[in-house]
């Protein structure tokens, strides 16, 4: 029988609810169980495929192909939980599915409403996801006392009832503000957050309390006793270094004890040592590497969110502390001397990334790592404009582009996905999600990385590399690595007379975890550190 845990949050946003339930699935790991954590967001988008990073930060995705919200992200960074369509639910999915539904004639010529039926609809879709499972988080997206996440609270509310209270458990993840110039840290705005939620019907068990600050005891039992809780049920979530080490600021509380106690869990014993471990190497780096990220989103991280992420995974396999160095790239266009600021990182990067803002400078970013032998990757986006950029300065190929930026280039070096698969309809215009690559040669980088003959990687894209070139750009150097199983897609492209150069048309920022890096991440950081140390009396 599957045990429930709903998350919930409340006073402001971005307090961490993502990171608090993949923290408690991490925990619960330790401990022997399966779980699986699922995120339903308010908003009445579908999916977040179509929102700008600027309102929503990074899209997610699963091998599935779905386009979810980043907390997915954190769930499969911190546990082995696999993410689908199905573990990311939205306002307007719900509905969607519910009006359909309606359409189709399911309720029987009922009136539609909010209860029951979109409330009984996001019951159904928690219940999609707990085959198999031991342990199911959800957590809810928005703040408590916005009218948009009403519908999923009240549906909580109800499964509460309809479950034995032993098996459902309600956190809710509030703030306990630091007044300056008062001194004081003030619990009022918890005490109303849970005033809001008990007002709907739902009583939280235990009370994660962010806090720039250590909660005093005093604290502690003030909010216990207006919130309703048991003292020991206010569990102090203090900002850390590394988000990695949430985890281990639970246990030492004794969250793990408390989840246990309610939901009569018998497995209570933690094992944590990779966790600890993980602490030790983030804490005690033996140097630094610096990577340039060169973009056009640089102004908002949260759009490279698994990005960064898997550069500190790297950065602690190889026990580095990776100190990113964010490059807009449109400085390059309006002044090609600047390029000299690549000098001063060991490793540049170009990530994925949609429109034509900054194009250029990209470009010229790539020639530079590319001439100056400066290890680089290139993903997704940064393995068109590899493409383009070679095709263009070593082939010959003058103004070659992508038809993303030019519709009528002289030379098609990147096209439409639907030009290629003669796909026309607007949602088949893109590939998402994973897909296999054979590795063509074992004396590349790409094959010393994984050490496998076949790959699965996951993608979102919808320009692939145009296959008439491969021939000449083959023969002028650049090496095509990575093709599908059907011959018809690069995945990987590399350059043979050079420290690290490559690009893959995936994102293999998606499969990074913390206990485990991704091999190119590895190796590129690796490759940048070794850059560092010989030019290290350049620095």
């Amino acid at each position: 029988m599957t045990k429930f845990i709903f998350v919930t949050g409340g006073v402001l946003s971005s307090l961490g609810k993502g990171i608090a339930a993949a923290s408690i699935g991490a925990i619960l790991e330790s401990m022997g169980y399966t779980v699986s954590l699922q995120k339903f967001d308010p908003y009445l988008n579908v999916d977040p495929g179509t929102m700008s990073p600027y309102q929503h930060g990074e899209v997610y995705v699963t091998d599935d192909g779905a386009e979810t919200d980043l907390d997915l992200g954190h769930y499969e960074r911190f546990t082995s939980s696999h993410s689908t369509k199905d573990h990311n639910q939205t306002a307007g999915k719900i509905y969607n599915s519910v009006l359909t539904k309606e359409r189709k004639g399911v309720y029987l010529g009922k009136t539609v409403q909010v209860i029951p039926h979109v409330t009984d609809e996001i019951k159904l879709s928690i219940k999609k996801v707990v085959d198999g499972v031991d342990i199911s988080i959800c957590e809810i997206g928005g703040t408590v006392g916005d009218i948009e996440s009403l519908p999923f609270l009240e549906a909580i509310r109800q499964f509460g009832l309809e479950h034995d209270p032993q098996d459902v458990l309600y956190i809710h993840l509030t703030y306990v503000p630091y007044i300056k110039t008062a001194g004081e840290l003030k619990s009022k705005p918890t005490q109303h957050s849970v005033k809001q939620l008990r007002e709907i019907g739902i009583q939280p068990s235990i009370i994660l309390a962010r806090t720039e600050r250590p909660l005093p005891q005093s604290i502690k039992d003030k909010i216990a006793l207006f919130c309703n809780v048991r003292h020991e049920c206010v569990v102090e979530a203090r900002d850390v270094e590394n988000i990695y080490f949430v985890p281990l600021m639970f246990a030492e509380q004794g969250l793990d004890q408390l989840v246990c106690r309610h939901l009569g869990l018998k497995k209570c014993k933690p094992n944590l040592k990779k966790w600890y471990e993980l602490k030790e190497k983030i804490e005690n780096p033996k140097d630094i590497v610096k990577i340039g990220i060169v973009g056009k989103y640089t102004e908002y991280k949260d759009s490279y969110k698994s990005l960064i992420e898997a550069l500190h995974h790297a950065g602690f396999i190889n026990r580095l502390d990776v100190q990113l160095e964010w490059i807009d790239s449109s400085m390059f266009e309006k002044d090609e001397s600047k390029l000299k600021i690549l000098d001063e990182v060991d490793g540049v990067l170009v990530p994925g990334g949609f429109g034509s803002r900054g194009i250029e400078g990209m470009i010229k970013a790539i020639g530079y790592a590319r001439e100056n032998k400066i290890p680089f990757f290139g993903i997704c986006l940064g393995m068109q404009l590899t493409c383009v950029e070679f095709a263009r300065n070593v082939a010959g190929l003058v103004d070659a582009n992508s038809t993303e930026f030019d519709e009528e280039p002289p030379y098609k070096i990147i096209y439409k996905l639907r030009e290629l698969v003669g796909v026309e309809e607007l949602g088949g215009n893109m590939r998402l999600g994973s897909y296999p690559c054979e590795i063509q040669t074992k004396d590349s980088f790409v094959y010393k990385a994984y050490k496998k003959e076949v790959i699965h990687e996951r993608h979102r894209h919808r320009y692939e590399f145009n296959m008439e070139f491969r021939p000449i750009l083959e023969e002028k150097g650049l090496r095509f690595t990575g093709i599908s199983p059907d011959g018809k897609f690069v995945e990987v492209v590399e350059i043979k007379d050079h420290p690290w150069f490559l690009g893959c048309q995936f994102h293999p920022e998606f499969k990074s975890k913390p206990l485990t890096s991704h091999p190119l991440f590895r190796d590129f950081v690796k490759a940048s550190y070794e850059n560092r140390k010989k030019r290290g009396s350049k620095k």
